[in-house]
């Protein structure tokens, strides 16, 4: 029996994520069985936020904790299920609560796109969470619930439709339309200078498979998309900014799934350009800008040149613009005989944050109501392994996704 007062504590509701996450549960959700409280460093700002809910959300209550006071965290544990942790860089602010989380057993998920510190907190904390109980989710927004679950939702139809699970998968991005936030270029910018003085944090980037248990990194190379015509979506495809962690997280669901998808299962990420010549010149310089970006980001001058015209963190789109944004990505999954699928992925607002929000508070809501203790111990999961058909059926009917099946074909058909 639960007797904790709170189903959820949002951490960071001060933060821009955080700010869209508690109005989507005060004025999206609305659901009057969600015990759920806000938490933060400040109680002013915490105040702010909670007027801005409006006067029928008086009621919600705020705790005071902050990043590094671990005796306030601990406090802040004991009376939820669950964490959602909105507060990045993780890298920089994030560990001292997923320790509490591990040492409590509190449920605990989060946003974050920094291989480098999930691979930290998965050595440090696997042993500690898996005796306390705690589930601990990470990449649980954009990066990389569509991803994860875009495969995960592929080979269910395939195992269905096939007989079995496909050996390869590719994600293109059809369509992305949103802005940037501060948050996330911080957090990019502090994962290159990581790496740019640590040579084995470098080596660590180059591996598909860092996230992945030490007896799962030295499986079959994957495939590495440059500027190239893509046969299958008939357009040039470039590089995508996120394949380096949504790559990680898909390798280790693999990993992690009994059965997995296969023991050899290769997956793959770009972004459409469009055709002809147009196309080619946009793959061209999306490769070339995302080359570019390690050096920008580490060079003084150059960083100090790009902050003046990048959102600063706890900046972002505007509501009009999270409103208008959307995605649509397309998963084509190939079976060893040849058999084809092509699954559809869309949201309905920005992907980084109008998005993100509603799949992170559907998450820690997953989490909290939908898997049980005994069907998933304690330790560090992946969306597809910790949630699998139960989030997918709760982005559809609460988060404005949609999964479906576009094409279903034989290699003789494809010829």
């Amino acid at each position: 029996m639960n007797t904790k007062p709170y189903d959820i504590v949002v951490y960071g509701a001060t933060g821009f994520v955080g700010q869209i996450l508690c109005h989507y549960l005060s004025d999206e959700l609305r659901d009057p069985d969600l015990r759920w409280a806000m938490a933060g460093r400040s109680k002013t700002r915490l105040n702010q936020v909670k007027v801005s809910l409006g006067k029928p959300h008086g009621a919600i209550r705020c705790l005071i904790a902050d990043a590094g006071d671990e005796d306030a965290l601990r406090k802040m544990c004991q009376q939820t299920r669950v964490v959602i942790s909105t507060v990045g860089p993780y890298a920089l602010h994030g560990e001292p609560l997923v320790r509490v989380c591990a040492e409590t057993g509190t449920d605990y998920c989060d946003l974050t796109g920094e291989p480098q510190w999930i691979r930290r907190m998965i050595d440090r904390y696997q042993d500690l969470a898996s005796r306390s109980g705690a589930r601990i989710v990470h990449c649980c927004g954009f990066d990389s619930i569509p991803s994860d679950l875009g495969v995960y939702f592929l080979q269910q139809v395939a195992r269905k439709q096939l007989g079995h699970y496909c050996q390869q998968v590719k994600m293109r991005v059809k369509r992305l339309q949103g802005g940037a936030s501060g948050g996330t270029i911080a957090s990019m910018v502090n994962a290159f200078r990581e790496a740019s003085r640590d040579r084995n944090l470098r080596d660590e980037f180059n591996n598909p498979y860092s996230l992945c248990p030490p007896a799962e990194r030295a499986l079959p190379a994957q495939p590495s998309v440059g500027v190239e015509f893509d046969n299958d979506f008939d357009s040039w495809a470039a590089p995508f900014v996120m394949a380096a962690i949504n790559t990680r997280v898909v390798l280790r669901s693999n990993a992690l799934l009994e059965p997995s998808y296969h023991r050899n299962f290769l997956y793959d990420e770009a972004l459409l350009t469009g055709k002809g010549a147009s196309g080619k010149k946009r793959a061209r310089r999306t490769a070339m800008g995302l080359k570019l970006m390690p050096l920008v980001f580490i060079v003084p001058p150059f960083r100090w040149l790009a902050m003046k015209f990048l959102p600063a963190p706890g900046e972002g789109p505007s509501i009009e613009e999270q409103r208008n944004g959307c995605y649509d990505l397309r998963f084509h999954g190939i079976d060893e005989e040849g058999q084809s699928l092509i699954v559809r992925i869309t949201g309905d607002r920005d992907p980084g944050y109008g998005s993100t929000a509603r799949m992170l508070a559907q998450a820690g809501i997953c989490l909290a109501r939908d898997i049980p203790r005994e069907n998933l111990p304690g330790g560090f999961w992946t969306p597809a392994t910790a949630f699998g058909k139960k989030l997918i059926r709760r982005l559809i009917d609460h988060a404005g996704l949609k999964f479906q099946l576009l094409e279903q074909f034989s290699q003789k058909e494809k010829k």
